[in-house]
This record gives C-alpha cells, sequence and structure tokens, in this order.
C-alpha cells in the first residue's frame, strides 16, 4: 500500500453554501469519503464477517481557501500514527492546481471500539499492516 493515498470527487450544487463556497460541515463528509475509499483500498472491511468498527473520537480541520461548486477535489490520505486502539489520519485536500493548490488538511482519530459495549479494544494487527504499519508504529 502506498504510503499516500489519493482520490478524486466533484462538489455537487448541494454541498455548497448561498456564497457557492462548500458548507463548513462537508469537509468533515468529505473526509469520511475519502477515508472510507482509502480503508478499502487497504483491504480493510466495515460490513460483514471481520468488520472492524472504528468511532471518530477526534477531528481537527484547517481550512486554508475555499473549495467551490462544480471543482474537482483531489483528497489525499495517508496514516499517520496507530496507537493501541485507535488510528490517526492525516488528509488533505487540494484543487485543480495540483499540490500548490491546498484547500484544507483534516486530522481525525479513530478508536476502534466492541460495538457491544463501546468500550476501545486493540486495534487488530492485520488493520495495523494494511495500513502500513507495525506493532512499533514504524511503516513497513
Amino acid at each position: 500500500m502506498p504510503e499516500t493515498f489519493s482520490h478524486s470527487f466533484r462538489v455537487r450544487y448541494a454541498e455548497v453554501d448561498p456564497q457557492s463556497v462548500v458548507f463548513n460541515s462537508r469537509y468533515l463528509e468529505y473526509a469520511d469519503l475519502i477515508i472510507t475509499e482509502y480503508w478499502r483500498e487497504c483491504g480493510l472491511h466495515f460490513t460483514g464477517e471481520g468488520a472492524l468498527e472504528f468511532h471518530v473520537a477526534r477531528a481537527e480541520v484547517d481550512f486554508v481557501k475555499p473549495i467551490r461548486a462544480d471543482e474537482i477535489v483531489e483528497g489525499r490520505a495517508r496514516t499517520a500514527r496507530i496507537g493501541r486502539t485507535s488510528v490517526e489520519t492525516r488528509i488533505e485536500f487540494y484543487g485543480a492546481q495540483g499540490p500548490e493548490d491546498l484547500r484544507a488538511r483534516i486530522m481525525l482519530v479513530h478508536v476502534h471500539v466492541d460495538l457491544d459495549s463501546g468500550q476501545p479494544v486493540v486495534v487488530p494487527e492485520a488493520a495495523r499492516k494494511a495500513l502500513g504499519r507495525n506493532e512499533e508504529n514504524e511503516v513497513v
């Protein structure tokens, strides 16, 4: 798995405010889209046998430049750190001008939980490896 994952999408009219700028809450929806595709690419599953259950424990959004209606946006994600029960992912959104067209940075911390009890549980070794980290949190 490459250290940085990329997925592009088009901004829909329903996602912008009256100024034709993406409404602020949509950035976390976009982050969810990117992380879902990233983890799917890594082979992690959230339904069926062996499904993982991660809940967002923390989210930080740094707005850099507006994203507007009908733009193509590239979302990039990478696993920054895996703790005992949590995974930290860094996501960046870029406009059409490429690496110099940064629009936003998002940091998400997901906690792996037992759905019945709601309590944190250890991130499985298979998930660590799929996300490119070993037990010592080193890139593999």
